[in-house]
C-alpha cells in the first residue's frame, strides 16, 4: 500500500500559496470614496490617476497603507503600542491580500538641527567605521567621529575581586566622542544682542525690557521687585552684580506677597521658553524678537564642522571626515572608488553602492553635511527612497506620492527606472501620479473621479495604459495633451537686474529677469534655480514668494480662516439675524462649550498616544446648538463650512445669501483649482501643492508687483494645468510680473521668456545656459531642457 503525502499531491500543479496575487479592496468609504471596490495586482507597478481631490490618496494612503500599518502595529506588545499613534480601522468592508506597506511620501524630513543627509541615510555611519579603521592617527572607535556623541571622562573607585579578597582601586574612564564641546555638535553658537533685550536708559518699572510678554503690570513686576531689584533705577546705573543677576542668575527661590516663587535670569529663561522650540512654531511677534535678539555665528573652535579637534586630526589620503562630508556626493563616490584597501573591501563596496544610488536618483549634487530640514519635499522623498533601494526586503508594498515632484523631464526617466527596479525585486509598487511620462510605465492603472470632492470617489477606469488612452475619462482624454508654443510672446516692461549671484553653487551669475511677462526658470534638479531666486530676488521690495512650505497655524485653521473668507461670512450671518458676528466663530463666543470649538475632544492617556473622539455635544459641528438655529439663505454656519468652494461660490452669489466680499475670495480659490476643498477642512490635511495654491489665492489680493511661484503644477491633474496657465495669464495681464520655477513642459511652452540653468547639478550647474523665448529654445536645442521641450511640442 502506498501512502500519498501532501507533497505528492501538490507537486503536480502550482502551490496554493502562489495563488494570492491580488490586493482586494471592497466597499471603501474613506473621505469621499463611494463604496469603491478594486483589485490590484501584486508584484506589479500600479499608478493611481485622477483630478486633484478625486480620492486617490484616500484609497492608497487612507485605506490600503493605513490598514497595513494598523495591522503591523497590532503585532507589537501593548507596552510598545502605547508609544504609537492609535490608528482606527479604515471604513472598508473587505481588504484582502495586504502586504507590509512602506510609505515614501513628501513629508519634509524632521528639521532636527542635528540631522543631516548623511545621518538620515547610512552614509555617515559607514564613513565613521571607515575612518576608525583607516584614519591616521588612529583615535578610537566610530563614536570618536560622530558629532552627536560627546566625550565623557570619569574617575573614581572601582571594586576589584581577586581570589577571596576585594580591593578598591582608583580608575579613570574615557570615552572619546566626536562632538565639538564649544557648540555641542551644532556647528554654530548663539549670542544675545543685549540692546534688543532692554533699553538701558529706562528703569524696569519704566518699561526697560523689550521682550514679548515681559510686562511689569503683572507677575513679572512683582517677581523682579521680590528678587530685590530697584524698579525705578535706570539699567545703565546698575552695578556689575545687579546686571549679572538680572541677565544670568541661576534659579533662586524667592517669596513674593507670601507666595513661594522662583526667580531666574532673563537669558536662561528665554533659552528655555523660546530657543528650545522650533523657530517656525513660535507666534509671529515672538519669532520676530528671536530673529532680532539672537545672532548665530559659526563656531570658532570647529569652524562649523561640528567635530572635535581629535576627529578633525585623523585623515585618510589627506582628508578628514568633515572634508569628505562637504564634498559633492558624486565627487565623494569617486574618492571612495580610489581607496583600495582589502581589509575593508565589503564596507567600501557598500558605501560606494549607497553613494552611487544618490547619483542614480538625481541627488548627486547634495553633500552629506547638508541639514535634512533644508531639503525640498521631492528631495526628501528621494532621500527616503535610497534607504529602500538597497533593502533586502522583498514582497512588500511601496507607496509613493508623486515621486516626480521637483524633477526635470531628464530626471523623470531615471525615477521611472528606479520604480521598475523596485517592482522587479518582487515588490508591489503603488504610485499616485499625474505626469504622463510616469503613467506610461504602469502595468496597471486605476483612474478615480470623475470630479473632485463630492463629485469624485468612484473608479472611472481600471486596466492598461492603452486602455486608459482609449477610455472617455478626463485622464484618458488629456493623457496626450500637449501645450503649443505661443504665436507671439509679450514684451518686457522692464527688468530685475541680478549681478554676481554666488549663493550656493551659482557661479557669479549676471542675468536680467524681464518684468511684465510670464518668465519660467528651469533646469535639472540642483542646477541653482532656487538659489538664484531666494538668494537674489525674494527679499526685494514688492516681491511675493509663494512656495509649498507648511502653512503656520493650528489644527483649528482652515481655508475659510486662512483666506479671510470667514470675516464677511460672519458679518453676513450677523446682519441677517441681528446678532453679534462673534457668535459665528468656533474660536470665540459661538464655540461649543464641551470641545471649545474644536469639534473633537482630545484625551491624554499619559504614556499612551492621545485619543481623539468626536464631541458628542455638537456632533463635530464645533458650534453651540443655539448658534446653529441662525440661518442665512436657509443654511446654518456649520452647513456653510461643510460646503465645497464651488458650492459656496454659487451659494454666496445669489438670493438672500448674496455676499460680494465672500464671493470674490471664493472666485480666487476656484481660479487656483481648489473648487473641491471644503471651507472648514483643517489646513494640516492639505498636500504641498494645495497649500501653495491656497497661499496664491490668499496673496492675489496683496500689493505685490512680482509673484514668484515654486512649481505650481505640483499635484495638478493634466486637465487642471490648462486652468493654471489661464490664471497665470490673468495675473500678467493685470499688470503683475510672474516668475515660475517649473519643470512641466506645458508651462515652459506657454512662457514669454525662459531662463535655463545648468548644464548639470551641483558644481556642474550654477550657470545660465539659455535665455530667450520658448521658440528659440526649441529651435536651438542647445540644452537638456531644449531637447525635452522640442520632443514635447513635437518639433521636427
Amino acid at each position: 500500500m502506498t501512502i500519498t503525502t501532501k507533497t505528492d499531491t501538490q507537486s503536480s500543479g502550482p502551490h496554493t500559496a502562489d495563488g494570492h496575487d491580488l490586493i482586494r479592496v471592497q466597499g471603501a468609504r474613506v473621505n469621499n470614496l463611494k463604496d469603491v471596490s478594486v483589485e490590484i495586482p501584486k508584484r506589479r507597478l500600479t499608478v493611481f490617476t485622477g483630478v486633484s481631490g478625486s480620492g486617490k490618496s484616500s484609497l492608497v494612503f487612507g485605506t490600503i497603507a493605513a490598514e497595513s500599518q494598523r495591522m503591523i502595529n497590532e503585532t507589537y506588545s501593548a507596552f510598545v503600542q502605547g508609544f504609537m499613534p492609535t490608528l482606527s480601522r479604515p471604513e472598508v468592508d473587505v481588504l484582502e491580500g495586504l502586504t507590509t506597506a512602506i510609505i515614501v511620501d513628501q513629508e519634509r524630513m524632521g528639521a532636527n538641527p542635528r540631522s543631516t543627509v548623511g545621518t538620515a541615510t547610512d552614509a555617515n555611519a559607514m564613513l565613521r567605521i571607515l575612518f576608525s579603521r583607516l584614519g591616521q592617527p588612529h583615535i578610537g572607535s566610530p563614536n570618536a567621529y560622530s558629532f552627536n556623541i560627546p566625550t565623557v571622562k570619569a574617575s573614581g573607585a572601582i571594586t576589584v575581586e581577586r581570589g577571596n579578597k576585594t580591593k578598591a582601586e582608583k580608575a579613570t574612564f574615557n570615552r572619546l566622542g566626536g562632538m565639538c564641546p564649544r557648540c555641542e555638535g551644532m556647528g554654530n553658537v548663539s549670542d544675545f544682542d543685549l540692546t534688543a533685550l532692554y533699553d538701558d536708559s529706562k528703569s524696569l518699572s519704566g518699561g526697560a525690557l523689550t521682550i514679548p510678554g515681559y510686562s511689569m503690570d503683572g507677575w513679572y513686576g512683582r517677581i523682579f521687585s521680590g528678587a530685590g531689584f530697584n524698579m525705578d533705577k535706570p539699567i545703565n546705573k546698575f552695578t556689575k552684580k545687579e546686571l549679572h543677576d538680572l541677565l544670568y542668575k541661576e534659579p533662586t527661590k524667592i517669596k513674593v506677597e507670601g507666595i513661594n516663587l522662583t526667580y531666574e535670569g532673563i537669558i536662561p529663561k528665554i533659552q528655555k521658553s523660546m530657543l528650545s522650540k522650533d523657530v517656525d512654531s513660535l507666534q509671529p511677534h515672538v519669532r520676530a524678537f528671536v530673529e532680532r535678539a539672537i545672532t548665530f555665528t559659526i563656531c570658532p573652535d570647529c569652524g562649523g564642522t561640528r567635530l572635535s579637534q581629535e576627529a578633525l586630526s585623523s585623515k585618510i589620503k589627506g582628508k578628514n571626515i568633515a572634508d569628505v562630508c562637504t564634498m559633492q556626493i558624486t565627487d565623494l563616490a569617486d574618492w571612495v572608488r580610489s581607496l583600495k584597501e582589502p581589509s575593508v573591501a565589503p564596507l567600501l563596496a557598500g558605501l560606494q553602492h549607497l553613494l552611487d544610488s544618490f547619483a542614480e536618483i538625481g541627488l548627486g549634487y547634495l553633500s552629506l553635511d547638508r541639514p535634512s530640514g533644508t531639503l525640498s519635499g521631492g528631495e526628501s522623498q528621494r532621500t527616503k527612497m535610497i534607504r529602500h533601494l538597497g533593502s533586502s526586503l522583498t514582497d512588500v508594498t511601496y507607496v509613493f506620492d508623486e515621486p516626480t515632484i521637483g524633477l526635470h523631464p531628464h530626471d523623470i526617466e531615471r525615477m521611472n527606472s528606479l520604480l521598475l527596479q523596485l517592482r522587479d525585486k518582487g515588490n508591489t509598487v503603488l504610485v499616485v501620479e499625474h505626469k504622463p511620462e510616469s503613467i506610461a510605465i504602469a502595468d496597471h492603472i486605476v483612474d478615480l473621479g470623475p470630479g473632485a470632492g463630492t463629485g469624485g470617489g468612484t473608479v472611472c477606469f481600471e486596466g492598461t495604459v492603452d486602455g486608459l488612452r482609449g477610455s472617455d475619462t478626463i485622464t484618458g482624454r488629456h493623457l496626450d495633451d500637449r501645450a503649443q508654443l505661443k504665436d507671439s510672446v509679450r514684451s518686457a516692461s522692464g527688468a530685475l537686474e541680478i549681478r554676481g549671484a554666488s549663493t550656493n553653487n551659482l557661479k557669479n551669475v549676471d542675468v536680467d529677469i524681464p518684468l511684465g511677462v510670464l518668465c519660467v526658470l528651469t533646469g535639472v534638479a540642483g542646477s541653482g534655480k532656487s538659489s538664484l531666486i531666494h538668494g537674489s530676488v525674494a527679499k526685494r521690495e514688492g516681491v511675493v514668494v509663494i512656495d509649498q512650505a507648511g502653512i503656520r497655524g493650528s489644527r483649528r485653521s482652515n481655508p475659510a480662516t486662512y483666506t479671510g473668507l470667514l470675516e464677511p461670512i460672519r458679518k453676513a450671518f450677523a446682519k441677517a439675524n441681528g446678532v453679534k458676528p462673534a457668535l459665528f466663530s468656533s474660536n470665540s463666543e459661538g464655540a461649543c462649550p464641551t470641545c471649545n470649538g474644536a469639534g473633537v475632544i482630545y484625551t491624554d492617556l499619559g504614556v499612551m498616544a492621545t485619543v481623539e473622539t468626536t464631541c458628542e455635544e455638537c456632533d463635530g459641528k464645533r458650534f453651540q446648538a443655539a448658534v446653529l438655529e441662525f440661518t442665512l439663505g436657509g443654511k446654518n454656519i456649520a452647513e456653510v463650512l461643510a460646503m465645497s468652494v464651488a458650492e459656496a461660490e454659487e451659494f454666496f452669489d445669489e438670493g438672500d445669501a448674496r455676499t460680494p466680499a465672500a464671493h470674490k475670495i471664493l472666485d480666487r480659490l476656484a481660479d487656483v483649482g481648489l473648487g473641491y476643498l471644503t471651507l472648514g477642512q483643517p489646513l494640516t490635511t492639505l498636500s504641498g501643492g494645495e497649500r501653495q495654491r491656497l497661499k496664491l489665492a490668499a496673496q492675489m489680493a496683496d500689493k505685490g508687483d512680482v509673484y514668484i511661484l515654486d512649481e505650481p503644477t505640483t499635484g495638478l491633474h493634466l486637465a487642471d494645468v490648462e486652468n493654471l496657465l489661464g490664471l497665470l495669464d490673468r495675473l500678467v495681464d493685470s499688470g503683475k510680473s510672474v516668475i515660475v520655477i517649473e519643470h512641466h513642459q506645458a508651462v515652459m511652452a506657454h512662457a514669454d521668456w525662459i531662463i535655463d540653468l545648468g548644464p548639470g547639478a551641483g558644481h556642474d550647474g550654477g550657470k545660465i545656459v539659455f535665455e530667450g523665448s520658448p521658440a528659440d529654445l526649441v529651435a536651438s536645442r542647445s540644452t537638456l531642457t531644449g531637447e525635452h521641450l522640442s520632443a514635447y511640442v513635437g518639433a521636427s
